[in-house]
């Protein structure tokens, strides 16, 4: 087709968006899957839905680096682990990704209550290791985000995911992005400059006082453009009314999701064992 192959804009290295609609993920990307026939995490304990990252627009539930962390996770906090797969932007624009991950939230907690015309639930392994009185929602980046939108979601309508209430909020190097430059944004401008370009209609809700979790933990790094946010997002959360306790960790001489490139290094060991800390400690 004529023209095709001209280009609308390119976001970052992350893709290209051409002109007749076609996207480009570019090299390093694109998608990678694991097999299929391990897309279940099971262990015993608490369920923890994870979002997976990628500026909104890249990855999946499926991508190695991810399957791999959420199988680390799991081993280390026995945990029963459901990885969220939602639509992705471009094709697919915000609020979709909030929508997908709300569905798949409210699937997962309807096992508390739900039944098939047989008496059992729609999915057996969750009734059988899960513990919905234990729930966490946790991912990394664009994840965190959604797992944040998620809990200010639970928080108006309690109703809307059976009554039930999140004990945790785990937020890794969130995604969350403003208008007005804090921190090392004033002085990096061109870094600033090409995230706003992915920022496009993302935004937090700013009543956080209704965050429906009890506790929440922001992890920062200080390399990564993003950590003014997270610390900012946590001074918001203390200041909002809300009853919850938060709290903050930052990995010394680390950058955005460095957890993901090199998990077995020790500040990634560190990290994996802190988020444990915080699921598993008794409320």
């Amino acid at each position: 087709m004529e023209g095709s192959n001209e280009l609308a804009y390119q976001l970052l290295h992350y893709l290209k968006v051409y002109k007749d609609g076609r996207v480009e993920r570019l090299p390093g990307y694109q998608d990678e899957f694991v097999p299929p026939s391990i897309r279940r995490r099971i262990s015993f304990h608490s369920p923890r839905l994870y979002f997976h990252g990628g500026a909104f627009c890249t990855n999946t539930a499926f991508y190695p680096k991810y399957h791999n962390y959420v199988n680390s996770l799991v081993s280390e906090t026995n945990v029963v682990a459901v990885s969220v797969e939602y639509r992705r932007a471009p094709e697919h624009p915000l609020p979709v990704a909030y929508e997908d991950s709300w569905t798949a939230l409210r699937w997962v907690l309807s096992h508390s209550t739900a039944t098939t015309s047989n008496g059992q639930k729609p999915e057996t392994w969750l009734n059988e290791y899960a513990d919905f009185s234990r729930v966490f929602l946790a991912g990394d980046s664009a994840g965190a985000n959604i797992a944040h939108n998620m809990a200010i979601r639970a928080g108006i309508s309690s109703e809307q995911i059976y009554g039930l209430k999140f004990l945790g909020v785990v937020l890794v190097h969130p995604y969350f992005w403003g208008v007005e430059l804090i921190g090392m944004e004033q002085k990096d401008r061109s870094l600033r400059e090409r995230i706003d370009k992915l920022w496009l209609t993302v935004s937090t809700d700013p009543n956080l006082s209704i965050l429906g979790c009890n506790r929440v933990l922001v992890c920062v790094a200080p390399k990564d453009l993003l950590r003014y946010r997270g610390l900012f997002y946590g001074e918001l959360l203390r200041k909002s009314g809300w009853k919850g306790v938060i709290e903050t960790m930052e990995t010394e001489g680390e950058g955005h999701v460095f957890h993901l490139f090199n998990p077995s290094s020790e500040n990634a060991v560190n990290m994996l064992k802190r988020l444990a800390s915080f699921i598993n400690q008794d409320d």
